[in-house]
């Protein structure tokens, strides 16, 4: 990167680029801003900037780049943790304002359905839904610690919930990509996550088996 730039940026200049979506620097502030509430823990500035990298390691899967990255950008843009619309008010978001920026219908809508795969996770059926996907849930196969610092933070965010139903609604999820065949779509994301994501799910489930709520 070049002096005084970040990866917030650069992204961001990367997805105009790409895309030809002349959106302008107000708007990443004010993505930026949604990502720093503070009712968020885990879908913050850290979140955002591991997507963010990780889809500049893989943008030559992406059929679209800029459509990929403006999506990863909006795509947990609303988080209310009492909400169950938080990515159709995001996606929402990102076509009106892509839309305002001079975006085509295709781009719109592009980005628009990206966003929406996000509800349920194996939904992905395109190939950028597939990568985008794998993004998003590459935190099940991080380091260690990194994966526990997200059981935290995610407890973090629901700490309304009493713990014996946080506790048996995390177990759920977890368990849910426990039982798939492959949690990872794409085969750069199976090789290098796909083992440690399986190691990180059972040990998970086993701290909440003993009561440990993260």
């Amino acid at each position: 990167m070049a002096p005084g730039t970040t990866l917030f940026d650069t992204s961001w200049r990367d997805a105009t680029i790409r895309s030809g979506i002349a959106a302008p620097d107000r708007l990443r502030d004010e993505l930026l801003l949604a990502y720093a509430e503070p009712q968020r823990a885990y879908h913050t500035h850290q979140h955002l900037a591991e997507c963010l990298t990780l889809a500049t390691q893989h943008l030559s899967l992406a059929p679209d780049a800029g459509q990929l990255l403006f999506a990863l950008w909006f795509h947990d843009a609303v988080y209310e943790v009492t909400r169950h619309d938080n990515e159709q008010r995001s996606a929402e978001w990102a076509r009106r304002a892509l839309a305002e920026a001079g975006a085509c219908e295709s781009d719109q809508e592009a980005v628009y359905r990206l966003i929406m795969v996000t509800r349920h996770h194996n939904l992905a059926q395109q190939d950028d839904e597939k990568l985008l996907v794998d993004i998003d849930l590459s935190i099940l196969g991080a380091e260690p610690a990194r994966f526990e610092e997200s059981n935290r933070q995610l407890r973090q965010e629901y700490q309304w919930v009493p713990t014996p139903l946080y506790i048996q609604k995390r177990r759920e999820i977890l368990e849910s990509f426990m039982a798939r065949p492959q949690i990872y779509n794409t085969r750069p994301f199976q090789e290098t996550r796909e083992a440690q994501a399986r190691e990180n799910l059972r040990k998970a489930i086993d701290a909440l088996d003993a009561g440990d709520e993260g």
